[in-house]
């Protein structure tokens, strides 16, 4: 039920009301009734016309039987454009218009001083009023269908822009990144110096990471499905993210502390996931804009996680912020938004915060 419902249905109501203290009752009905009888009838048919757009079959088998008793009414018009306006299936409107049309002749007993003109003006009021409803509800229906259409066409549009971006990435990143690791492979191999070697291994270990994240997002990209055997898909190695990602922070440089309280396997891989992408991008974030700080990360695993990665303020890095688009905070917040959690990002009197709350496992609806 709407206000537009409640407003049509004070409307007759009002003017149900007017017309039965302005004028007499119609010459012979068929159940007399004293005014306030008719007044208690006209109040059952304005709470019977609420139900207009839900129930529209159930509002004209009422209103036919209350006009057998008020003849007249206006609300008899309200019935059958309701049917024909919000019926699903149209059939029903060859014998409603027919059953409400008859009921008010038969309330008002037309047989008795019977005369052609006035109930063929009567049917043919009925029948345009069903006529006007009709073309309300299949003009309803014909825009709805237009907007579902052209929101079908909007969603291949970008798919097939996703299936470009794909394409495009593939090939110009995955290409660079491939030239990174061939090259610290190369320098692995040639190099004496155990430091380098171990620098060149670890950025080919990185390397490989990153062109297997890659390919995951290509896989959404191109599908909304992660790839098959990819870091995004469910492993136990998820449950020792956090750790992993402090390490690797801690390795280049990083003053980070971490304190995990509870235990990680009670989240479901899917937030699991979710969780390390928001540790991931904070110590990202910290490298870049906040150089030299101490960064506190501390996790609370009970019925979910409670997750704040703080650090102590710094300067930016300008090499490492410029390569930063400035979105991703807020495609943190629809990632952790979609399993149901919340994330809250901003400065604190200990530097810049980010604090995040997810679920042991992703809501669903049945």
């Amino acid at each position: 039920m709407t206000p537009a419902d409640v407003v049509v249905a004070l409307a007759f109501g009002v003017w149900g009301v007017g017309l039965t203290l302005l004028f007499p009752s119609p010459p012979h009905p068929l159940v007399p009734l004293t005014t306030g009888g008719e007044l208690a009838v006209t109040v059952v048919l304005t709470v019977v016309l609420l139900f207009r757009r839900t129930r529209p079959v159930v509002v004209a088998l009422l209103t036919a039987a209350l006009v057998l008793v008020l003849p007249g009414t206006w609300f008899l018009y309200g019935a059958i454009y309701a049917a024909g306006a919000h019926l699903r299936d149209r059939v029903h409107l060859w014998w409603l218009v027919p059953l409400l049309f008859a009921a008010s002749f038969v309330g008002g007993q037309g047989w008795i001083g019977f005369r052609v003109n006035d109930h063929a003006f009567l049917l043919f009021a009925s029948v345009l009023v069903a006529l006007a409803g009709l073309y309300v509800g299949t003009r309803r229906e014909l825009i709805a269908a237009a907007h579902e259409r052209a929101d079908r066409a909007e969603e291949t549009a970008r798919a097939e822009e996703r299936a470009r971006l794909a394409a495009e990435m593939h090939d110009v990143v995955t290409h660079r990144v491939n030239l990174m690791v061939l090259q610290a492979g190369a320098l692995q191999a040639t190099t004496t110096d155990p430091a380098v070697g171990q620098a060149a291994e670890e950025l080919r270990t990185s390397g490989r990471a990153a062109l297997a994240e890659l390919r995951d997002l290509v896989g959404v990209l191109r599908t909304g499905e992660p790839a098959a055997g990819s870091p995004t898909a469910p492993a136990a190695a998820d449950r020792n993210a956090v750790a992993g990602l402090v390490a690797e922070s801690r390795a280049v440089g990083v003053d980070v502390t971490c304190s995990e309280h509870g235990d990680p396997t009670t989240l479901t891989p899917t937030v699991q996931r979710t969780l390390a992408r928001v540790v991931q991008e904070s110590l990202s974030n910290a490298r870049k804009h906040a150089r030299g700080a101490h960064v506190t990360v501390e996790v609370h695993y009970d019925r979910g996680a409670r997750l704040a990665v703080i650090d102590s303020g710094g300067t930016p890095d300008p090499d490492l912020a410029a390569t930063g688009g400035g979105a991703g905070l807020d495609g943190l917040r629809r990632r952790v938004a979609m399993v149901g959690g919340t994330l809250e990002a901003g400065p604190e009197a200990a530097g810049f915060a980010v604090r995040a709350r997810l679920p042991a496992y992703v809501p669903t609806t049945t």
